[in-house]
């Protein structure tokens, strides 16, 4: 089953359980992956489509921390939700060490072992992980990584 078959499914079992957050997440997921597929004038392949998932799953992230530094409860418990709903549709996320071991391999293959080589290993190790791990975490491992 394609991801927007689920994402229909879903919305119509949300519907008839009559569950308004997850109708209202599920309805903005398909919006953004119809936006851009006008956008586009094409059909979206998975990448593209686990691409606009995982902006969107960013985009909570960024609003979780500021109503966190906010003290805004009430919000933080409703964005934890949509995150829930959203990553639902996502590829299993890498733990920590299933990232250190891409990055290591990946390190190997390109002959990157100082920071100078930063960029080319970020984006490298970023590509083979898309959709699979936060951006930010990759990153960081990276830096980790080099830095030793």
């Amino acid at each position: 089953m394609s991801l927007k078959e689920n994402i229909n499914n879903d919305l119509k079992v949300a519907m008839k359980a009559k569950d308004k957050d997850s109708l209202a997440v599920i309805r903005m997921i398909k919006s953004a992956i119809q936006s851009a597929e006008i956008d586009k004038k094409a059909e979206l392949d998975l990448q593209e489509e686990l691409a606009i998932l995982s902006r969107e799953v960013k985009q909570r992230r960024d609003s979780l921390l500021e109503f966190e530094k906010a003290g805004r409860q009430d919000l933080v418990d409703h964005v934890k939700k949509e995150i829930e709903i959203v990553e639902k549709y996502l590829p299993k996320q890498l733990s920590v060490a299933e990232i250190q071991d891409v990055i290591k391999s990946t390190a190997a293959e390109l002959s990157v072992d100082s920071m100078q080589g930063f960029g080319k290993l970020m984006g490298t190790v970023a590509g083979k992980l898309k959709g699979q791990a936060d951006g930010n975490v990759i990153k960081d491992q990276v830096k980790a990584f080099l830095s030793k």
